[in-house]
């Protein structure tokens, strides 16, 4: 068996004797090792062989390893692992280990998962292209001269390139969705607070979330199923549903909505696999009419970027030098310590967002955009409530282009606007998912599904009927 299999079938297999779960492992080790070229992966997990073959012995013991039973996976390099480092890509935080486990890693341990790597990503999640990582880019699996997209970059390519059967990794204003979007694999977003953020280094905690990027709807919604619901370590948890993600079908007569500022900036090539999308969707006996929501284009982006940049100010107060990470060793006092580790550690992006948070907190500048910003957010929220009153889930692009070429934008607010169709989502806490639906130019495209608060259920068969209709099932031409 490969890894390119529905996981249910690799961890069936696994319980059954069919297969062991160290063969499944190896295999994905090899393939770490051949493609490493690509650079998804920052460090690979030394005791991934072990725990396989303690899965293994359990298996001939009669016990059963659980529902993702030997089931390889990679970690975005945000989660705390026990037996990695943790760095967020920053060199800040080059030489830590954690002295605790992320509460999703552990979940998906418990179930049989195997951690085989940590993936590489723009550090502390700031950036659309994993260019900002301090450790190097990783690139596209589709062409290596282009970015995989961001920040979830590392676990993207990992997904395209099979180096495991899926990826974990942080969504804060489309950090999944964009580079699955750009890779040609299913991102996931859950709603916020449905999946623990404990021991995930923080970026917006009023915005971040945990979610699977997978090759199939129905992986994501497996892997909901072991890592969603409520964390005593974390307050913002909500309650899960009560039945199944995993037992998702495929919906009829679904209510959607293509949002017209979901798609518009896009070039018309861009736009056409979403349009046939749709005209599918509508054979099928699926409604879909076009809405506009004004306030997306006009408002979201920067609401977001006055929002998260305020919160990443405060969530990096922390790495002073002193308690863990970087301290710069020719420092003379604590002043010297705060001001030289911090130079040295953080790169130019993170030091760019935390000029623009503390700026828009400070004195004199709060009321006029922190304040005006969550009153922003509060009119998108309603806005898109008005929408599901009628309709069951949005429809759009997830990104706005292609992916691009490595280097190519040099301007911050260039890669900025690559999150404009990702952020409405994230500002109002709703679940959304992105799907490969088609290429332009030999690029996967990616189509954008949006439900409302703790939907996901309705959201993943929704999904699932897209996948089907679509049958989106081109890979990328892999060099080693």
């Amino acid at each position: 068996m490969n890894l390119e299999q529905p996981i249910n079938e690799l961890a069936e297999a696994v319980r059954g004797g069919k297969v062991t779960a160290e063969s499944l492992v190896q295999q994905s080790l090899e393939s770490i090792k051949q493609l490493d070229s690509y650079h998804a992966v920052l460090e690979v997990n030394d005791v991934a062989l072990g725990r396989a073959k303690q899965i293994d012995a359990d298996v001939k013991a009669g016990k059963d390893p659980g529902r993702l039973a030997g089931v390889p996976f990679i970690a975005k390099d945000n989660f705390l692992t026990l037996s990695t480092h943790t760095t967020a890509a920053s060199n800040i935080l080059k030489p830590f280990r954690a002295p605790y486990q992320a509460t999703v890693i552990n979940k998906l341990e418990a179930e049989g998962a195997v951690l085989v790597a940590k993936a590489n990503l723009d550090a502390f999640g700031h950036g659309t292209s994993t260019e900002n990582s301090d450790f190097g880019p990783t690139k596209n699996a589709w062409d290596d001269s282009r970015v995989p997209g961001g920040s979830s970059g590392g676990p993207a390519t990992a997904v395209a390139l099979n180096l495991a059967s899926f990826a974990i990794g942080t969504d804060t204003g489309g950090s999944n969705r964009q580079p699955s979007a750009l890779s040609g694999v299913v991102g996931f977003k859950p709603t916020y607070g449905l999946v623990s953020r404990y021991g995930v280094v923080a970026m917006a905690s009023s915005f971040d979330t945990i979610g699977p990027i997978t090759r199939r709807v129905a992986d994501t919604a497996l892997v909901l199923d072991v890592i969603a619901g409520r964390d005593p370590m974390d307050a913002t948890t909500i309650e899960r549903a009560k039945s199944s993600y995993a037992e998702a079908g495929l919906v009829k007569g679904a209510k959607l909505a293509l949002v017209k500022e979901l798609y518009d900036r896009a070039a018309p090539e861009i736009q056409k696999p979403i349009h046939e999308a749709v005209v599918k969707l509508k054979a099928a006996g699926h409604t879909v009419d076009e809405v506009s929501l004004p306030i997306l284009n006009e408002l979201a982006l920067a609401c977001y970027y006055i929002l998260v940049p305020a919160e990443i100010s405060s969530n990096l107060e922390r790495y002073d030098g002193i308690k863990y990470g970087l301290s710069a060793p020719e420092a003379k006092n604590l002043s010297e310590t705060y001001d030289l580790s911090r130079d040295q550690g953080f790169g130019a992006e993170a030091k760019r967002r935390i000029l623009i948070g503390t700026y828009v907190l400070s004195s004199g500048y709060y009321d006029a955009y922190y304040k005006q910003a969550q009153k922003v957010r509060t009119l998108i929220i309603q806005e898109f409530g008005k929408l599901f009153e009628k309709y069951d889930a949005l429809v759009g692009l997830t990104a706005p282009t292609v992916a691009f070429k490595l280097g190519s934008h040099t301007d911050p607010l260039s890669l900025y606007l690559e999150d404009i169709m990702t952020v409405p989502a994230s500002l109002a806490g709703l679940p959304a998912i992105s799907l490969p639906v088609g290429l332009a130019d030999g690029l996967p495209i990616g189509l954008q599904l949006i439900a409302k608060q703790s939907d996901e259920s309705a959201l993943l068969n929704i999904a699932a009927a897209v996948e089907e209709l679509v049958s989106f099932n081109i890979k990328p031409e892999v060099r080693a």
